[in-house]
């Protein structure tokens, strides 16, 4: 395995936490350890980001976001990455692909907050990202029917799973997705930004 790049054999069941992580905090290691447990996984990456490509503002250098994401997320079966930027690929759907390629055998699942499928009709190829890998989405504060009502939610409407079948994510072929609500967290990194204790100096 090429330097830099985690180890996992044919087999594991692997989720993916992307984003920009300005900063990580515990919002993210909730979801993370809730992912974990709930969708039984082997392990979960952490994907920092380069930068978003829906962001027009750049985000702290990627060295200090690394950094703090070690500071923050301390489990034996988490790893924090920076794979995007070690296989040149901007977008999810390019990363998933590579990542496919790299790891045969390799079951990945793709994890995110509701905010994010509000959005996801957005976001670059995203029915190929559907039809890639499973999907495990995550209740936030204020966008549970917003997602649910979101585009990319209603297109794969009966590929989803009840939040009772979480266990079987990872074994069911895409398109599938589950939407589970879990204890809120109201961290959030644009909150820590704007009270000024993540500057992207």
């Amino acid at each position: 395995m090429t330097k830099g790049f985690p180890i996992a054999h044919a087999g594991r069941k692997i989720g993916l936490l992307g984003g920009s992580f300005d900063p990580a905090h515990e919002g993210h290691v909730h979801i993370t350890r809730e992912a974990l447990k709930r969708f039984e996984l082997d392990e979960v990456w952490w994907l920092v980001s380069p930068g978003n490509p829906l962001k027009t503002d750049g985000p702290a250098p990627l060295e200090k976001r690394m950094a703090k994401a070690h500071r923050v997320m301390r489990h034996p079966h988490v790893r924090i990455t920076s794979l995007e930027q070690q296989l040149g690929t901007r977008f999810t759907a390019e990363t998933l692909e590579a990542l496919i390629q790299r790891y045969p055998g390799v079951t990945f699942v793709w994890l995110m907050g509701a905010d994010n499928l509000a959005t996801f009709h957005a976001w670059k190829r995203w029915r190929d990202i559907f039809l890639m890998v499973a999907i495990g989405v995550f209740a936030r504060p204020g966008e549970r029917i917003s997602a649910r009502v979101s585009p990319a939610a209603q297109q794969f409407r009966m590929s989803r799973l009840k939040a009772s079948e979480a266990a079987s994510l990872a074994n069911s072929a895409p398109p599938s997705w589950c939407f589970l609500n879990i204890p809120m967290r109201y961290d959030s990194s644009s909150k820590l930004r704007a009270r000024g204790e993540w500057t992207k100096g």
